[in-house]
Formats: structure tokens, sequence, C-alpha cells
């Protein structure tokens, strides 16, 4: 079993692989933030946009989807007060990114993130790269999203 740390703003040297880190509160989707999401990224994909088409398509019981770019902006936007705030340099990359099951506005995310890897840099003395795996699941604890990614992080200051 893995453990599980609720703090903030980790230094690489409080990073523990395998260990999962769970952020809560979780947020409750509205058709207001895929509406608006989805507009300011000029998605104009119908099944977040045009209800009555969207309840015409099968497999979705009738209704908009959330916007995925949007659930994976906000896994990882719910893991940063825990992990990164203040401690993070640089956001390096994405790695496999999926959605194994639909999000719907009224739908409850909740995000957790798994520390997968870490190693010190070799060209930036005072950092590390940290590895992280982002799991977003709805309020059934159904997993709606997943993401690995890769981080640029400070160790702690030389007191």
């Amino acid at each position: 079993m893995s453990e599980r740390i609720v703090q903030r703003g980790l230094w690489f040297e409080e990073y523990d692989i395998g260990a999962i880190y769970e952020h809560r509160p979780g947020r409750t989707v509205t058709e207001a933030d895929n509406v608006l999401f989805t507009t300011l990224t000029m998605n104009t994909q119908a099944l977040h946009l045009d209800a009555a088409w969207s309840a015409q398509q099968p497999g979705f019981g009738g209704q908009r989807l959330i916007n995925s770019m949007f659930t994976l902006s906000t896994i990882v936007g719910l893991s940063v007060a825990q992990l990164t705030q203040g401690t993070l340099v640089a956001n390096l990359g994405f790695g496999e990114v999926a959605f194994p099951a639909p999000l719907f506005a009224g739908d409850t995310l909740y995000g957790e993130t798994e520390c997968t890897g870490k190693r010190e840099s070799k060209s930036r003395p005072g950092e590390g790269i940290v590895n992280l795996t982002h799991i977003g699941r709805n309020q059934h604890g159904e997993i709606v999203a997943r993401a690995t990614r890769s981080t640029l992080v400070r160790k702690r200051p030389v007191e």
C-alpha cells in the first residue's frame, strides 16, 4: 500500500516515490465552466457546445461532454497548492494523457498524484526532476483522466 501524504509545496527532497498525494477539496464542474473554457480556447466541438445536437448522439445519454482539456487542466490545478506552490521551477512536459471515462456538468472532479520517480538535475544545481502521474476521478471514484508529467522542482534551500 502506498503512503498518502497531505501537505503543501514540496521541496525536491520531500517527494516520496510511490506516494499518492490526494488533493482536496474537489471541484464540481458546471455547464458554465465547460462553455467558457471551450469558447475561450476556440474549440468548436459540438459535443461541448450544442445541447440539441449532443442529445441526438449515442453513448452519452444526451449530455454534453466536459472539454477534456478543461479536465486535464483542473486535475493539474488541484495539485498545485499541495505539491508545487512556490517550489516548481518549470513544467517540463506531459507524456501519456488518457480520458477513460466521460465527465459531465454536475460531476465533482477529485485529483490525486503519484510520484513515479525523481532525480537530481545534472545541469541545474539546487533543482531536481520529479515525475508525476495525475489521476482525476469523478464522485463515484471512476477514473476520468490520467496524465504523466515531468517537472523541475527546487531543492530545499540551504539554511
